[in-house]
């Protein structure tokens, strides 16, 4: 059994945001991350179904790496996304807002290390 991820790129042609814009970076890209999203869900579905038929523990091993990188290319897009889009839109409108926006975008970064 399978349940590898695919290595899909996510597009990154996103305008700053305006000043009061209420949308978020992914959202150009939406259907995007929830078709990815999607894949992953069927990928934890494979594992349990592995855990469950008493699979050999290198096999649930590897799909569990799998999963690991699909998630973590989920995040490393939502991340492109937040610098190209809110922290150059914030930087470029200047003042705290940039600020706050970098140290948040820093920060979810200290996290996927840590991770």
């Amino acid at each position: 059994m399978s349940i590898m991820a695919d290595d899909s790129a996510f597009g990154t042609d996103l305008a700053p945001a305006a000043h009061g814009d209420s949308h978020h970076a992914y959202i150009t890209d939406k259907a995007n991350y929830q078709a990815r999203l999607k894949r992953i869900e069927g990928q934890v579905r494979g594992i349990s179904r592995m855990v469950d038929e008493e699979q050999y523990c290198i096999d649930i091993l590897t799909q569990v790496a799998a999963l690991n990188k699909a998630l973590e290319r989920v995040a490393l897009g939502l991340l492109d996304d937040h610098l190209r889009h809110c922290v150059v839109g914030a930087a470029r409108l200047g003042g705290p807002g940039s600020e706050i926006k970098i140290k948040e975008a820093s920060d979810a970064i200290a996290r996927l290390v840590r991770s």
